[in-house]
């Protein structure tokens, strides 16, 4: 029988090969990089989309929570948007008028996302209480006047990081959690009806932040996590990822599909951005964080969130440190800081989403606001 000693030693030795194995993996990824979308881009004589501060303009300042904004989504019919804040309230507002529609106060307190159902009718929230609630928005309110929960999804064994109606159904929503699994539901019944990951080996090793549906393909979704990976799952075959995709060094906080389906962007604690080829499973473009004032040693702002604009020409990222870049995708410049105009927010900008229709973009931050910005002037949608 093996001694602790020499368990130990064993233990040593198959770490070091594993870390060694790990190195030449990313050496020969590497080696297959030759190229990125930006390098080709400009070898094809492409240049950057002329995008100016007037071409983004904030039209619109929400103000109603009492706490940090963290999460916010909106309508497919793209005027009402939900919002989540450490306040302990979801707040469902009219994107046109600034009106409050509905202010939810939620038996747990500790939310982290929200998410609207495709019909707009129904909303649903998560948090540290590793539930999922749904809100019909057309319920009564109870006597104390708050709107009763219609269902609560539980089953998740760490906090829900992340939620997302599957587009085009209102029975069915995919849940990321800190027990490193993402879950598929059934609200009609409240049940789960396929765990992805946990006990798999194909399965994240760490928390999962965040998830995104791929709306050409809504049986296809992609997960990021803190094990700073990002996968991709067939809701059909549960039991191993489609395919995972390296290349970040810290939390993926955000994950995107890009219009058209075929890739996906990525947001992370390493202050970059990505975009993943979810056929080839190569990174096709990196968006590397800007230094600030040129000190190096100040550490880079994280990617807080991400979103593309509906053609996929812009990506938006938002930062802890404020700011909240719009990133020329094909040249991987940033073309427009949204942290630098007028009415910018104060504080870190934890959420951003793009409006159904590509025509809006709204920011939710650490300074309890969500802001409205339009395409200004004569510009068209990109």
């Amino acid at each position: 029988m093996s001694t602790v000693a020499e368990l130990k030693e064993r233990h040593i030795a198959a770490t070091e090969t594993l870390n060694s194995l790990r190195e030449r993996l990313k050496e020969r990824r590497l080696q297959l990089l030759d190229t990125d979308v930006a390098s080709y881009a400009r070898a094809q004589g492409k240049t950057p989309v002329s995008f100016g501060p007037t071409d983004l303009v904030c039209c619109r300042i929400l103000q109603g929570h009492t706490g940090k904004v963290y999460s916010l989504d909106w309508t497919p019919e793209k005027n009402r948007i939900v919002s989540a804040s450490q306040d302990g309230r979801l707040i469902v507002w009219n994107a046109l008028t600034s009106q409050k529609t509905h202010a939810i106060k939620l038996p747990c307190a500790w939310v982290m996302t929200c998410a609207f159902s495709p019909n707009g009718q129904s909303v649903a929230c998560g948090g540290l209480d590793s539930m999922s609630s749904i809100f019909n928005l057309s319920t009564p309110l109870d006597k104390d006047g708050n709107l009763p929960v219609s269902r609560t999804l539980s089953g998740h064994k760490g906090y829900v990081s992340s939620c997302q109606y599957v587009p085009d159904n209102d029975s069915h929503l995919i849940t990321g959690s800190g027990d490193q699994t993402c879950g598929l539901w059934d609200i009609t019944t409240g049940l789960r009806t396929s765990v992805f990951g946990g006990e798999f080996q194909s399965g994240h090793t760490a928390d999962v932040l965040s998830v995104s549906i791929n709306g050409s393909n809504t049986r296809m979704f992609v997960s990021g996590s803190c094990d700073a990976t990002a996968r991709l799952w067939d809701t059909r075959v549960a039991s191993r990822a489609v395919r995972t995709f390296y290349g970040h060094e810290g939390d993926v906080n955000s994950v995107k599909f890009f219009p058209d389906g075929n890739r996906f962007g990525t947001g992370s604690d390493d202050g970059t951005c990505r975009l993943f080829d979810i056929r080839t499973g190569h990174q096709l473009q990196v968006y590397p964080p800007h230094q600030q004032n040129g000190d190096n040693n100040t550490p880079n702002p994280n990617v807080t969130s991400i979103a593309f604009s509906i053609s996929g020409r812009l990506l938006f990222a938002s930062y802890s440190n404020g700011d909240c870049f719009v990133w020329d995708t094909l040249l991987a410049e940033v073309v427009l800081n949204l942290g630098t105009l007028q009415n910018s927010h104060e504080a870190r900008v934890s959420c951003l989403g793009l409006a159904a229709d590509g025509s809006a973009l709204c920011t939710g931050s650490w300074d309890t606001s969500l802001k409205i910005w339009a395409f200004g002037g004569h510009r068209t949608v990109i």
